[in-house]
């Protein structure tokens, strides 16, 4: 996996945020749709943390073998 293909999944999960986030109702954000919509923007949060920590170990592998 390279650093472009990291890069767009991102991207795209920022993009689910930003759409999850227009799904929920602030004033109960518990009920409904609501919790799917958090849902969504806890599990692309967390693909994000993901992508950055595989980034992460890429550029320490890469160090470490030269």
């Amino acid at each position: 996996m390279n650093k472009t293909f990291a890069t767009v999944l991102i991207v795209l999960a920022l993009g689910l945020i930003a759409y999850n986030v227009t799904m929920v109702d602030f004033v109960d954000p518990l009920h409904g749709d609501s919790t799917i919509a958090l849902i969504g923007i806890v599990a692309s949060l967390c693909a994000i943390v993901l992508m950055l920590i595989f980034m992460t170990s890429k550029k320490i592998d890469k160090k470490l073998k030269k």
